[in-house]
């Protein structure tokens, strides 16, 4: 049984005994602050999506920073005229889970993806060039 009196050096350095570090105060600000960036990262290749400064193709196919944690169904949903009738179409064609996140899929799956998505978009542009005519 330990001593009430001073800590003897042989328990001071027992990691049984020893008492855990309290929790660092930066640590929890510092991961909101990583968390905000991640939202903003996704949040700003979202918008380019749908500004069609960006395509979901070429994110599927190079995966950037931002588009790591996001699901094929928020990629999906980021373009313009895509709902979730249209979103699941192409996923059960391709037969890629919608909750699938960018960075999980296999090179396959992203060739796969990307040249769906190629398609549908080649086929919107002859639907609106036919309807113009």
């Amino acid at each position: 049984m330990p001593s009430h009196g001073p800590i003897r050096a042989q328990e001071r350095h027992n990691p049984m005994t020893a008492i855990a570090d309290p929790p660092r105060i930066q640590q929890p600000y510092d991961a909101l602050m990583k968390a905000n960036e991640v939202r903003r990262t996704r949040a700003e290749l979202k918008r380019r999506i749908a500004r069609r400064e960006l395509t979901a193709a070429e994110v599927i196919l190079d995966c950037p920073k931002g588009a790591l944690g996001c699901t094929v169904a928020e990629l999906l949903a980021a373009q313009p005229r895509w709902g979730t009738a249209r979103s699941q179409r192409l996923l059960d064609r391709t037969g890629i889970s919608e909750i699938k996140r960018i960075d999980s899929l296999t090179d396959r799956q992203k060739r796969l993806l990307a040249a769906e998505l190629q398609v549908a978009s080649a086929a919107r542009a002859r639907e609106r060039a036919a309807a113009g005519s």
